[in-house]
């Protein structure tokens, strides 16, 4: 299946209640999917095309104001276009899914594949002091096991959670192991919007609040969520880290053609090992700043300017140089010119 495909199915089968988006290349194929193979007659899960990006956004603050498993999936431009809603949706500590296929910017840039919303998705594109769990899939298979985890993620955490994927992923086509099909939720969360009956008071789910010492304790219950989210949620992989001397850190694409490098360099008797954040909020800065006690050096590859690269640099202190190498407007790079990088500042 492509990428997209295997987002859309897996949703179906993690029981999802509704998804709300709008079409934008190059993610379009999760909600034709989702139109073509029914989706509504499989499970009653509701697929509606919104009139745009907006109106998507709150039409899923709404449905998971209500407690549902409710998502949506946009690309770059499409989720600049959401991050008010996204915002608000934190604020109000309600649970939900967004998928981001990303692609070139800035502006409508390209449709080719990019990493350059790291910025946008970890540091928050909205205003106000946020974080959103961010999930970085490398393959078609993380792209349709990434869907259940993030709805249990999202639940546990009331908070809205990214799949931040890029174009080559969505696009691709990979063999994949589905997941066994859910059930969709019955009960209703304690929180949720089901409206009032005699002897019940009614529910509200706002992000507003106008008296600043309320705002206040409000704002440090979700500093408190995301400390929790940095203890208990980190996911990364290390690929010959154990006796490397320097090592590649990579999340997505990225990462793939990352591994190719360094499997060439291990063949080739040199000692380089791949780190990949699978989370990119919670950063796994702890493993790497343990990493940097052994190594010689840390090389950052993104298809960007340099984005994940401040956060390497913020985990690795000074114990060690960390340089970069990208490639910009929908490049991507060759495992060759990985290794020249690594040849270049390493001198391997």
């Amino acid at each position: 299946m492509k990428g997209n495909e295997a987002i859309a199915e897996a949703a179906i089968r993690a029981g999802a209640d509704a998804f709300f988006g709008y079409p934008i290349t190059p993610q379009t194929e999760v909600m034709e999917y989702l139109m073509e193979t029914d989706a509504t007659a499989r499970t009653g899960m509701v697929v509606l095309q919104a009139e745009s990006e907006v109106s998507a956004i709150n039409m899923v603050y709404g449905a998971a104001s209500c407690g549902r498993r409710v998502m949506t999936s946009s690309s770059s431009p499409g989720i600049s276009l959401m991050c008010e809603a996204i915002s608000y949706l934190a604020g109000a500590e309600l649970p939900c899914l967004i998928v981001n296929v990303s692609r070139g910017g800035p502006g409508l840039g390209t449709i080719q594949p990019s990493q350059a919303d790291y910025f946008q998705t970890v540091k928050g594109g909205g205003h106000g002091d946020y974080k959103l769990l961010t999930l970085a899939p490398s393959s078609v298979q993380e792209m349709a096991d990434f869907v259940a985890l993030s709805f249990d993620l999202a639940f546990k955490y009331r908070n809205p959670v990214m799949i931040l994927s890029d174009g080559a992923i969505g696009q691709m086509m990979e063999k994949v192991y589905l997941p066994e099909e859910r059930p969709r939720l019955t009960e209703f969360p304690d929180w949720a919007t089901t409206g009032t009956r005699p002897g019940q008071h009614g529910r509200t789910i706002t992000s507003l609040n106008l008296l600043s010492s309320v705002h206040e304790v409000h704002n440090q219950r979700l500093q408190a969520k995301y400390r929790q989210m940095e203890q208990e949620e980190i996911r990364y992989e290390e690929l010959y880290c154990d006796d490397a001397e320097y090592v590649v850190v990579a999340f997505g694409i990225s990462a793939r053609i990352a591994q190719n490098t360094v499997e060439r360099l291990r063949a080739a008797g040199k000692k380089v090992g791949l780190f990949r954040p699978i989370t990119l909020y919670p950063f796994p800065a702890p493993q790497l700043a343990a990493l940097a006690k052994r190594v010689k050096g840390f090389l950052s590859v993104e298809l960007s300017a340099g984005q994940m690269i401040e956060d390497v640099k913020l985990a690795v202190g000074s114990q060690v140089p960390v340089e970069f190498f990208g490639r910009l407007g929908g490049m991507v790079p060759t495992p060759e010119e990985i290794e020249g990088a690594l040849r270049k500042y390493f001198s391997l």
